[in-house]
């Protein structure tokens, strides 16, 4: 039987993105959103690493299975590295991704190329069913630009310049975002730990 890998999200261009990034695994992905009566966890952490440790665990605990959660925030210098942690939720509980750059937007209104330094960092957890837990961290440094360009990607991609620019992430092929992006580094980092967990449970 094919071992099995519980990638712990709900959202399928995270997965379909890990997936891409990490194309020749000798066991499955699965998004935990595949299990029947999964629900997501609160990501009430105050830091990125606790949200994607609790994320990881709760996963690992749920399916019985090694799973892999990641968090990832936009730091912005100009907003004190806001949003972080609430990216997701920048506008509101609810928020849409469309609402999240717009008050990005908003927030940066005035500001000069130089002062709309920002940086995507991902923390990746990869947790065994009996809470063994290990963590990586990937970081792409760049710009918030004045306004959306791009259709590729998601979330605050249209908003980041990589390396401070011209292009944005969401301008990006899938294939050059996944040699360059946070979630890249991180998964690339944890591969060889991941290889050994999902062998070993």
């Amino acid at each position: 039987m094919q071992k099995i890998l519980v990638v712990a999200t709900f959202n399928p261009h995270k997965l379909g993105e890990i997936r891409a990034i990490l194309p020749a695994l000798p066991f499955a992905l699965k998004a935990l959103s595949e299990f029947s009566g999964a629900c997501p966890p609160d990501e009430d952490g105050a830091t990125l690493e606790e949200n994607a440790v609790k994320k990881a665990l709760a996963a690992a605990r749920f399916t019985g299975l090694c799973a892999l959660a990641d968090d990832t925030g936009l730091e912005v210098d100009a907003l004190d590295g806001g949003p972080g942690v609430w990216s997701a939720r920048y506008a509101g509980e609810k928020a849409s991704p469309a609402e999240n750059n717009a008050r990005l937007l908003s927030a940066l209104e005035g500001l000069p190329p130089e002062k709309r330094l920002a940086r995507f960092t991902c923390v990746m957890a990869l947790s065994s069913p009996s809470g063994v837990v290990k963590i990586s961290r990937g970081i792409l440094e760049g710009r918030i630009t004045g306004a959306t360009r791009g259709v590729k990607g998601f979330g605050y991609d249209p908003l980041f310049e990589v390396g401070g620019g011209p292009v944005t992430l969401a301008e990006f092929s899938e294939e050059e975002k996944n040699l360059v992006s946070h979630r890249a580094q991180a998964l690339k980092v944890l591969l060889p730990e991941l290889l050994r967990f999902v062998a070993s449970f």
